[in-house]
């Protein structure tokens, strides 16, 4: 089929500013689809049909009339967070044409001076701001699209709850266009209200002090999480999610989750990591949706309810985490089947009782049994000591790729 669908990416200096194949793409369309603000930018010599998109937004509409010449208008670059790379979800691309025009982030960094290669770009569009939470490191420069005009003043209060206040903010609004402007300043003294609703904020990070050092690998610090004791603690938690091997796209199931530190570390590994945390506590519960927030994965999903019971119906994951719970009747069995061929389960245990489940487990299903001991010195009068911490017994197992 000949392409039948055209996106045309639009920058806020409006139909003057596209190349001829753009505006000839638009002269000739019969429908074109767009926000009130992109139909708003087409001069009156544009006479196709101005169709704006239904709320809730949906490609429906759009996808209905395949086969029939469509425009769709979109910010900037329409691949980058943009509708085309929606459509091109479920268009095949010798199907549609795209024509893109410089994105915001592109015009932002041209401004800065910055590299856009060596700048991070976060949306957080119809996004929570707690996402930005996994981004902020000292001597990051980053890029974020923001939802709306109260972000910039969001994104600075959030810059210095998590002691980034000396980060130095860049406000770009309607970039681009006539109606451009900038603001700049300090997060720790920034005093801007509201700002136009189209715009981006640049952010160069900058670390005070007493700012959490929390790095991408496995193996934050404890204090890192609220906890009540029900905590995975770091040394074997670094073990575990080195068992559990995060990869790109893949889903966890982490079955009794307590904290959810290894559905947050898991999930921090890589934007794509994806994770389903399974807590039956209604404390633990909360102590999940408040570290997930403060270590910037809000998508980690808490599922409310005691395993087996509360796994009915998920998406079969590609890797499994047990922390409690292996004694429960159907537990693994459970976890077992519903794990992907290929997929990883690791389940750890320090009781007599769970340590003898996993053992009948790798009688039955194969997979390696690894003791951990982990010893921290502590004060003995004026000396210092070995103060042994509860061995974990660790079960490392891969489903069949035949299985």
């Amino acid at each position: 089929m000949a392409p039948w669908l055209t996106v045309v990416g639009i920058g806020e200096d409006g139909f003057s500013g596209l190349g001829k194949q753009a505006r000839r793409a638009l002269l000739s369309g019969t429908r074109i689809f767009g926000s009130p603000r992109q139909l708003a930018l087409l001069p009156r010599c544009v006479t196709g049909e101005r169709l704006h998109w239904p709320s809730p937004f949906s490609l429906a509409p759009v996808l209905a009339l395949r086969g029939s010449p469509v425009c769709v208008l979109a910010s900037g670059d329409p691949m980058f967070y943009g509708v085309g790379a929606s459509l091109a979800r479920q268009v095949p691309a010798d199907e549609m044409q795209v024509l893109s025009m410089p994105s915001s982030c592109a015009l932002a960094a041209a401004r800065l001076g910055w590299a856009l290669q060596d700048v991070q770009v976060v949306s957080l569009v119809a996004r929570p701001l707690a996402a930005l939470n996994a981004h902020l490191h000292g001597g990051l420069r980053l890029l974020v699209l923001s939802n709306d005009g109260d972000s910039p003043a969001a994104i600075a209060a959030l810059l210095r709850e998590r002691g980034f206040g000396p980060s130095r903010l860049w406000v770009f609004e309607h970039l681009g266009g006539e109606a451009q402007g900038q603001l700049h300043g300090q997060a720790s003294t920034w005093q801007h209200g509201q700002t136009a609703a189209l715009n981006l904020v640049a952010i160069e990070c900058v670390a005070a002090p007493e700012a959490p050092r929390l790095h991408r690998l496995a193996g934050l610090p404890d204090d890192a999480y609220r906890h009540d004791g029900q905590l995975t603690k770091r040394d074997v938690r670094a073990i575990t999610l080195g068992r559990l091997a995060p990869e790109p796209g893949q889903l966890l199931w982490d079955v009794g989750a307590g904290c959810g530190s290894i559905g947050i570390e898991w999930m921090r590994a890589h934007p794509a990591c994806r994770a389903v945390a399974i807590e039956a506590d209604e404390g633990r519960q909360g102590l999940i949706e408040y570290n997930r927030d403060a270590l910037g994965v809000p998508g980690l999903h808490l599922v409310r309810g005691k395993a087996p019971m509360a796994l009915e119906g998920l998406e079969p994951p590609h890797a499994v985490f047990i922390g409690g719970g292996v004694t429960r009747p159907g537990v693994l069995a459970h976890c077992w089947s519903s794990l992907r061929p290929g997929g990883r389960l690791v389940a750890n245990a320090v009781t007599v009782q769970s340590e003898l489940a996993l053992a009948h487990f790798k009688a039955q299903h194969g997979g390696e049994l690894t003791r951990i001991h982990v010893a921290h010195a502590q004060p003995l009068g004026a000396f210092d000591t070995w103060r042994q911490a509860l061995p974990i017994t660790l079960l490392d197992v891969v489903k069949p790729a035949d299985a």
